[in-house]
Order: structure tokens, then sequence, then C-alpha cells
């Protein structure tokens, strides 16, 4: 009689084990296809002009006289965008769909925000946003949009 006491305890704790772990997983379904595609539009943006004939990827390493606010968005597009997304979809840890959420979000502010102001303090004879800086801008917009409905799915 002890030895199946002990088995039903020791599969009781399994099954509370597995539970545990269920419950901070996600299972992005569709919204994971939406999200990979984002990312992969998101990372052609970077090959594309951001302002003037600088692309993105210039002004993510420091491409001089382009202001702080299209540099700002390079480190939160792509933390958040690229990186923070591959790394939630690869783990379907809940937390850090989460944090792609936010931080995509704030990438959605800092972008709007990088555009704004090539369009407001454009110097004489300069140049505006450019192609890249806008799609990587609706794209981080598509990404924060697909994140917070995947987080805000799990039961």
């Amino acid at each position: 009689m002890t030895g199946s006491f002990d088995d039903l305890s020791r599969l009781d704790e399994e099954l509370r084990d597995v539970e545990r772990r269920v419950r901070h997983r996600i299972d992005p379904g569709a919204a994971g296809l939406v999200t990979s595609v984002a990312v992969l539009v998101l990372i052609g943006a970077f090959l594309l002009p951001w302002v003037g004939s600088v692309a993105g990827w210039e002004v993510l390493a420091g491409a001089p006289s382009l202001g702080s606010l299209p540099r700002l968005f390079t480190f939160t597009a792509l933390g958040f965008g690229v990186f923070g997304s591959a790394l939630a979809l690869s783990t379907r840890l809940w937390a850090l769909a989460w944090v792609c959420a936010v931080g995509c979000g704030i990438s959605v502010v800092t972008g709007v925000w990088a555009i704004w102001s090539r369009q407001v303090t454009i110097p004489e004879g300069g140049t505006g946003p450019g192609i890249g800086l806008i799609l990587a801008t609706l794209a981080v917009v598509v990404l924060a949009g697909s994140w917070s409905r995947i987080a805000l799915a799990r039961r």
C-alpha cells in the first residue's frame, strides 16, 4: 500500500511542476507568424535609408550629425523588436512577451518622435525621414500590437 501512495504523491508533484511550467508559457499561434514577418521587415528596414542616404545600420553605428532620436529608435527597435522578439518566440515565455509588448510600445513612441524630429528640424538643404525609418516605425507598430495580443491572450 505504501508504494502506491508514494507513486501517487510523486505523480501529483510532477503534475504540479508541469502545470507551473505551462502557466509561464505562451502559444503565439497565428500572431507568431505576423510577429516573425514584422521582425523580417524591421531587419530589412535597417538596410534602407533612414535620413537622407544614411541607412539604419549606419545610424545604429553612430553616423554623425543625425541627432539622438533616430539613434535612440535604432537601439529600441533592434533591442525589443528584433532581439527581444526572437528570444520571446524561441523561449515562449509569457514574461518576455510582456517585455516585448511594452518595449515595442516604447519603440513606437521613439520612432514617431524620430520621424517628427526629422520633419521639424530639417536644416537648410537637409533631408527628412527616409523610407527605412518610416517602414521600421510601421514594423514596430505591428510588433507592439502582436506582442500585446499574444501577452493578453494567455489564460
